[in-house]
């Protein structure tokens, strides 16, 4: 996702001082980055779908590639704006419009979030303006993404780097960051939030202080805990699999108050609720509510997810 810079950018997060500016800085993904290099040669793309886990790139790439050709171009985060209305206009009134390039581009970042209706309207924009208008789709979860706007892309899976090849690339930036550390002390950063390179390089910034790195193993086990919790929720595992791994990460976690459970499972309800994200956030109300008063609290805890699980 990032590569190491020896020269100074002033700006104030890392994520964005070593994000890449060419494709040639992109680590990683090297069958995907022969196939965009020639896209590029010939100054166009197909519609493209790029999925894969958070942070391991997509977004980085999606813009990497509009930079790369004589294109007008618009980036839309659909985790914000993922309404028929928004299709219906802003993407129809800038494809539809006058460019002065080659073609245009549409970005849709983090579409997995854009309703089915949406999606379908979208469908046939893409038909209607596909001789002057490209789409390019960033997605988590590839199976939210209808089948009809599937077959209308070239579909890639971007793959994250090793963790040895991430905590190589962490280990430049700390060194040009002039930040003291030990290799070891990135061990748990890395496993707390793999693949998730974004996260793991926030992380690192976040704990470094007065030149050094400094690391709460304590906490990033309780947020690693959390994240396979939403981990399990979202995936097609079946039901049986899901409570086991569920139970066995809440005994594993050894956290006695879950109140940041809750609070993280509220605030990425959309990543794993599906159609009934309304009836998960009352099932964690109703968990907040009972564990303020329980004795034994991971049972509060558990009981709450095998609700959510029975009813996503």
């Amino acid at each position: 996702m990032f590569e190491y810079q020896e020269e100074s950018v002033n700006h104030t997060l890392w994520t964005e001082k070593y994000r890449p500016t060419k494709l040639d800085d992109y680590v990683g993904n090297e069958h995907l980055k022969t196939k965009v290099a020639g896209y590029l040669e010939n100054d166009d793309i197909p519609h493209l779908l790029l999925f894969g886990r958070a942070g391991t790139g997509k977004t980085t790439l999606a813009k990497l590639i509009v930079k790369s050709i004589d294109c007008d171009y618009m980036i839309i985060n659909a985790s914000d704006e993922n309404n028929v209305e928004m299709v219906r206009t802003k993407v129809k009134n800038f494809a539809s419009s006058m460019g002065f390039k080659k073609f245009k581009v549409i970005i849709l970042d983090e579409f997995d979030y854009m309703s089915k209706e949406a999606q379908a309207i979208l469908r046939n924009l893409m038909e209607t303006f596909s001789a002057h208008c490209r789409f390019i789709l960033t997605c988590n979860y590839v199976e939210k993404v209808i089948d009809p706007i599937q077959s209308r892309c070239q579909s890639f899976q971007i793959v994250p780097p090793t963790k040895k090849d991430v905590a190589m690339q962490i280990s430049k930036i700390l060194k040009n960051e002039e930040i003291e550390f030990e290799v070891k002390d990135l061990v748990p950063i890395i496993d707390a939030a793999y693949p998730d390179i974004r996260k793991i390089l926030n992380t690192c910034q976040l704990n470094s202080n007065k030149g050094k790195l400094m690391v709460d193993v304590q906490n990033l086990l309780d947020n690693d805990y959390k994240a396979k919790i939403i981990e399990i929720l979202s995936s097609k595992d079946d039901k049986r699999n899901k409570y086991m791994k569920l139970r066995q990460t809440i005994i594993d976690s050894k956290v006695t108050d879950f109140t940041d459970l809750y609070t993280t499972l509220y605030n990425k309800v959309e990543e794993y609720g599906g159609e009934n994200t309304s009836n998960v956030i009352l099932l964690l109300g109703d968990g907040v509510n009972k564990s303020a008063t329980a004795i034994d609290k991971e049972i509060i805890a558990a009981a709450t997810l095998i609700q959510i699980l029975n009813i996503i």
